[in-house]
């Protein structure tokens, strides 16, 4: 390989700072590859993200004529636009790590597909977007040179829907965590969970298992993650438990921080996901974690995590009382789980899929 740097364009388009998952996944994935010399980046960015540039990009975003905030505008400009852009900006390599691109290959592309939620369970997409969303996963697979997903799980989706036999597996990871860095914990024990209201987050179950738990012995549910009027509220009046559920909506990732330190065990009833970081993230802070016993969050969370039945609230209750009561090894465990998950590996794995891609093009 030569010694001129790559030059690698990112598709910036869906970024809002509102969208959780992917986004998280940028900022970690390309704070982490501003050390790599070999490579320089260039972001493709809507007009919001362009007009505050972000500081765990390491590069210049151009500015494309689209809001972040208009779904429709930037999955146009998605397959439309950003391919023909990066190839006038002589990339060598274009990224897409939202799973979505050019609908035609203009240059060596790769596209991170975190899941295929809409196309194997259409149902739970709201606003009818799932079929669209499906067309576009389908012109993804067609164009790109590489698909990176997040997971196994994943990959098995992709290999089956979208025909894909060649799959990059790079799991996602969490940064390291200070220790001695804690919070003082509040006087009554809470769990915590987040995610947005999708019906894959399953919450509604989560709510009902927490009217299963005697008052007496009932924590604290702090739910994070929705924009605007929480649709949980009128389920969690409806039982009667508004002292017992905090229902806060979006957070800032220094309120996250301190919600995962203090909180006295982390609850995930999810019914699908592409990977789950929020286990991973839970773990790291020490935080014994109880989730839904499907496969993606078995390949996740491993031995280091308690499982129950997301579909029925007795079986999420019991878990729930018991990992409170008793969180026994869980913390040692889930931190030392967390440790074989970093950013830095994600990275340096990724830079790879970069330098082979260019190299089989030349």
């Amino acid at each position: 390989m030569s010694g001129v740097p790559l030059r690698i364009a990112v598709d910036l388009v869906f970024f809002t700072g509102k969208k959780g998952g992917t986004e998280s996944y940028a900022r970690h994935l390309f704070a982490n590859l501003a050390d790599h010399d070999d490579l320089r980046f260039i972001g493709l960015g809507n007009r919001e993200l362009a007009a505050n540039p972000p500081s765990w990009f390491p590069g210049e975003v151009v500015p494309l004529r689209v809001s972040g905030e208009n779904r429709a505008a930037w999955a146009v400009t998605e397959a439309l636009v950003v391919g023909p852009r990066a190839r006038g900006l002589r990339a060598d390599v274009l990224h897409c790590p939202s799973n979505f691109g050019p609908a035609v290959r203009l240059l060596p592309t790769v596209v991170t597909v975190h899941d295929l939620l809409a196309a194997r369970h259409p149902e739970w997409v709201p606003g009818g977007r799932a079929r669209g969303v499906q067309v576009l996963s389908r012109a993804t697979a067609r164009a790109a040179d590489r698909i990176i997903t997040i997971s196994e799980n994943s990959a098995r989706d992709i290999r089956e829907l979208l025909g894909r036999t060649e799959v990059d597996v790079i799991p996602l990871g969490v940064d390291p965590v200070d220790p001695l860095q804690r919070h003082e914990p509040p006087a009554r024990p809470f769990v915590l969970a987040s995610g947005n209201r999708m019906p894959h987050k399953n919450f509604p179950r989560l709510v009902e298992a927490w009217a299963q738990i005697p008052a007496a012995e009932r924590p604290k549910l702090v739910i994070t993650g929705s924009h605007g009027d929480d649709p949980l509220r009128p389920l969690v009046k409806q039982l009667g438990l508004t002292d017992d559920v905090e229902l806060l909506g979006w957070v800032t990732d220094e309120e996250l921080e301190r919600l995962y330190d203090t909180a006295s065990a982390y609850a995930f009833p999810t019914l699908f996901e592409g990977f789950g970081l929020p286990v991973l993230e839970a773990m790291a802070r020490g935080c014994p974690v109880v989730g839904s016993d499907i496969p993606i969050i078995r390949e996740v969370g491993g031995d280091a995590m308690r499982f129950f039945d997301p579909h029925d609230p007795a079986s999420i209750a019991r878990t729930v009382r018991e990992v409170v009561a008793d969180p026994g090894t869980l913390a040692d465990a889930g931190r030392k789980r967390a440790a074989l998950f970093t950013w830095q590996r994600t990275a340096e794995a990724t830079a790879d899929v970069y330098r082979r891609l260019a190299e089989s093009r030349r």
